[in-house]
Formats: C-alpha cells, structure tokens, sequence
C-alpha cells in the first residue's frame, strides 16, 4: 500500500470514528432531553394528583341538602376523571422514559458498544 493510500485511509478511519462519536454525543444528548421531559410530565401528574386530593377532600364534607348531595355526586365524578387523567399522564411519562433509553441505545452500535 502507497504511503498517501494509509494516508487517506487513515484521514477516513478518523473522520468516521469521529462522526461516530459525534452521533453518539447527539442520541445521548436527545435521550437527557427526553428524560427532563418525562420529568416534566411526572411533575404535571403530581400536581393533577393533587387537584383530585382536593376534589376528595370536598366531596366528604357533610352535604345534607339535595343541591349539596348533588354537588357532592358531581365532584365524585369529576375525582375519577381527573384520576383517569392522572393514569394517563403517569403512562406518557412512562412511555417517554422508554423512548429516552431506546435513543440512547441507538448510538450504541455507532459508538461500537454492543
């Protein structure tokens, strides 16, 4: 092999590694991002959490009239949809941890890690 052959194939072999890496750097860098976002939907759920704890703590004050027994059966609907929200905000926030580790092994094979 010429000199300028190893040369240039050696200015491919870096280049290549480099871009690599630079990949890698990248798919880490979206999995954090990804990560902080699922913490944000995590912190969304505690704070719906928190407005069904009051819509509860209303609904078992003592409604003695028709319009407070109304009232009360209202907020006890409203709990449970704010609890389904809640499961549902808690399930994206899982499925966005999920896709944050399969961006970060996306850059494994990239990196040379297997």
């Amino acid at each position: 092999m010429s000199a300028s052959t190893t040369a240039m194939s050696a200015g491919v072999t870096t280049m290549s590694v480099s871009i690599t890496e630079a990949y890698a750097a990248a798919c880490s860098s979206r999995s954090f991002e990804v990560q902080l976002l699922a913490g944000r939907v995590e912190a969304c759920a505690e704070q719906i959490e928190a407005v069904q704890a009051k819509l509860v703590q209303l609904q078992l004050m003592a409604w003695r009239s028709p319009a407070g027994l109304a009232y009360r059966s209202k907020l006890q609907v409203q709990a449970g949809a704010v609890g389904g929200a809640r499961d549902k905000v808690l399930d994206a926030a899982l499925a966005l941890r999920r896709h944050a580790v399969h961006v970060a092994e996306s850059a494994l094979p990239a990196a040379g890690g297997y």
